[in-house]
């Protein structure tokens, strides 16, 4: 064989076998971000069973690891899960979906103290990834966002916010999920939201500043909603729900969330032309946004004296399910903001919630997992189940008859039959 044929060979084998290993991470039921392939807690796939007990719900595989908050991205044959180590170091790591396995690591040094009345919840690193089948998103704790070649850990580019743009390192660090979108990746990060281009870490725009200090940890995560026929960035900050202009950051509307010491935690959601969302010590609102003269204004369609906290809520049909600070559940009819009902009792301090069809999914903290239906009619608990004897603040992945929970000090994958 000539010299120039091998090399022509390598090449093909080399580009055959990047896009074997492209396809695989693009394959299959997947969990690429933030809640899930929509970013709205919604899942297809085959209809889950309705027991959660014994052999019906089967753990696979367990992994211990550093603790974290980050949610686990499941997609085609790899899993990725986050952690900090030795109070020093953030790692990224892909685990073989079938057994576990490391695949690669990589780490970057980032760490940081979070103030006290949050103390009891940690300093580890936060954020959910976002992932677009060749590059890996993660937001590090001091304000960093790092990009990675998925296939093998490689880092791509680095964005310190707080060396670029001059703001102080955010009081509870990065916490909100980056999001991305054709060739673009959005973040809350740098006191601000912000644009970057997905191939080289450029900032693109920069748009909704605050004020920096603690004001600018933004809890909540962005979300693309297309809003009386015009598709924008939703984002709430500690202080407002702003809709922006994806091309060139204008913000197009703003709307005041009140909550105490600006805890807009959960990430609201979308119902037609409005937008859901609930504060700590604030208020349950149905805010719609509708355009005139292509000026777009916001105005509340409905609001009533009840708190949510740090559950993103999930929406079947034209109802709402939302764990509340109180630690109860509630129903709430979106096109009136009628409370369907209120459950007596309390559960965890926390739920991530997933919904397929009329059933819903919910980790709470405590590591309890509830299957229950998602009817306005009553609070209808199917089964539970402890999964987890750590902490379980991560967010719940679902992927055909997967489930994935990142428990605090360990990654753990189920099965259902």
């Amino acid at each position: 064989m000539s010299g120039i044929k091998r090399t022509i060979l390598i090449v093909l084998v080399t580009f055959m076998s990047c896009g074997l290993i492209a396809a695989s991470l693009r394959a299959g039921d997947d969990w690429p971000q933030w809640r899930g392939p929509k970013r709205d807690g919604q899942v297809g796939g085959k209809k889950w069973p309705n027991v959660l007990q014994g052999e019906h719900l089967q753990r696979l595989w367990r992994v211990e690891m550093g603790p974290s908050y980050s949610g686990p991205l499941v997609v085609g044959d790899r899993v990725f899960v986050t952690e900090t180590r030795d109070k020093s170091e953030e790692v990224v790591r892909a685990l073989d979906r079938k057994t576990g396995n490391e695949l690669w690591h990589h780490g970057w040094k980032g760490a940081m103290t979070v103030p006290f009345f949050a103390k009891s919840n940690g300093d580890w690193i936060r954020a959910t990834p976002a992932l677009d089948g060749e590059s890996l998103f993660v937001a590090g704790m001091r304000d960093v966002l790092v990009c990675l070649n998925a296939r093998n850990g490689e880092e791509r580019w680095r964005v310190d916010f707080m060396e670029k743009l001059g703001t102080p390192l955010p009081a509870f660090g990065f916490v909100s999920s980056p999001l991305v979108d054709g060739d673009a990746v959005y973040v809350q990060a740098g006191a601000s939201v912000v644009r970057l281009n997905k191939k080289n870490g450029e900032i693109l725009w920069r748009s909704a500043r605050d004020s920096g200090g603690m004001s600018n940890s933004a809890f909540s995560s962005p979300y693309l909603a297309k809003l009386d026929g015009k598709r924008q960035l939703l984002a709430q900050t500690r202080e407002k729900l702003v809709g922006v202009d994806l091309a060139s950051g204008e913000v197009l509307w703003s709307q005041a969330v009140p909550a105490f010491r600006g805890m807009n935690i959960l990430t609201p959601v979308v119902y037609k032309d409005g937008i859901f969302t609930s504060s700590y010590g604030g208020r349950t609102t149905l805010y719609h946004i509708a355009a005139k003269d292509k000026r777009f204004s916001s105005e509340a369609a409905w609001s009533i004296k009840m708190e949510g906290y740090m559950s993103t809520p999930v929406v079947v049909k034209n109802h709402v399910y939302m764990h509340l600070r109180n630690q109860r559940v509630t129903c709430l009819d979106l096109d009136s903001g009628k409370t369907c009902w209120t459950t007596d009792k309390p559960f965890g301090k926390y739920w991530s919630m997933v919904a397929q069809g009329e059933n819903i999914l919910a980790l709470d903290e405590r590591g309890i997992l509830y299957l229950f239906r998602a009817t306005p009619e009553k609070f209808d608990l199917v089964d539970s189940r402890k999964i987890a004897d750590e902490e379980t603040w991560a967010h719940l992945a679902v992927c055909g008859e997967e489930l994935f929970v990142r428990e605090l000090n360990a990654m753990s994958v189920y099965r259902w039959k």
